[in-house]
């Protein structure tokens, strides 16, 4: 029986740590995050967050619930429930130290009765998911991959993308700590967190408001990875793709902070997504965040209608 105790997120959530070998930096865990559906059900899904993020995304659980879906989600290693004192926030040298704790969350929902899950990830999980269902076609559990805009690629110009991005990401091969100035747009967490001008409350030592750089180390972790989306992966299960209509890069606050991804490029989503072959939908969702589940209450409320009427024809 799995030891679980109640999480941060009260109502029902509930949370068991999982314990790897220490790496580079010492002690590492990851926390798997559960809220169970009133229904008896052999259905669930696994989420897992993006950069510089964790999971306290509840509407989204409780529609999954509603639907019929335990819900699981994973607290990464040195992110969110998960970051020890002796660790840097996100400090990953290759994205596949993540497949440990994917591996570990499934045998756990696997145990606890699921045969039909849905791997789920948002931006940088996104690409981690897309990842991990292409490397491990042998995990039978996991009937489809859902992605809310994925990092396919970074969002900058041509040059920086092929020029600048490479020299980067070799430097961060051997010089993994060293920080390079971030071009994340300012205003996204502004515009999700309810003490600024948002809705959504969360812990913003966790999802801080602005990050002015970001390690090398990561930038060659999602480099790498990257470069296999590009080449075109193949998938045995079906993929959902979701993203906005428009990517804005707003200077001052304004309405296109309320309805674009201000962080990821929507036509790099679109063109890489396309390269991945097996059953691919891509879907365009109008006025959508760079998180589509923290958008305005019309547009998330999409998003879940596209979501749950593509599973029932996916997942039967």
């Amino acid at each position: 029986m799995n030891q679980y105790t109640a999480d941060i997120l009260g109502d029902g959530y509930q949370q068991i740590t999982l314990n790897f070998p220490d790496d580079y930096e010492g002690k590492v865990v990851a926390t798997l995050v559960r809220k169970k559906s009133n229904i008896n059900t052999s259905r669930a899904v696994l989420y897992i967050h993006g950069f510089l993020d964790y999971f306290f995304q509840t509407q989204m659980a409780e529609q999954f619930n509603q639907h019929g879906y335990d819900f699981y989600a994973l607290d990464l290693r040195k992110y969110g429930r998960s970051k020890l004192p002796h660790q840097i926030f996100y400090n990953v040298l290759d994205l596949k130290e993540y497949d440990a704790e994917i591996s570990a969350a499934l045998d756990i929902i696997q145990q606890e009765q699921h045969q039909e899950i849905l791997l789920a990830g948002h931006s940088t999980g996104g690409l981690i998911a897309t990842l991990y269902a292409a490397h491990y076609p042998e995990q039978h559990s996991i009937r489809a991959v859902w992605v809310n805009s994925p990092f396919y690629e970074f969002n900058l110009n041509f040059i920086e993308k092929k020029l600048g991005i490479p020299v980067l990401s070799q430097f961060g091969r051997v010089l993994p700590k060293f920080k390079f100035p971030s071009k994340l747009n300012r205003w996204y967490v502004t515009s999700l967190h309810h003490s600024l001008k948002g809705e959504w409350a969360f812990n913003l030592d966790w999802k801080p408001k602005t990050a002015s750089t970001v390690q090398l180390s990561f930038i060659h972790a999602i480099h790498e990875a990257q470069k296999e989306i590009h080449k075109g992966i193949k998938l045995n299960i079906p993929l959902l793709v979701m993203h906005s209509h428009q990517t804005k890069n707003p200077k001052k606050w304004n309405k296109d902070a309320t309805q674009s991804d201000v962080i990821l490029d929507v036509k790099d989503i679109k063109k890489y997504a396309k390269k991945i072959q097996g059953d691919v939908t891509i879907q365009t969702i109008s006025n959508g965040l760079h998180d589509l589940v923290l958008s305005a209450t019309d547009v998330r409320d999409q998003v879940y209608r596209q979501l749950f009427d593509w599973l029932d024809t996916k997942i039967s």
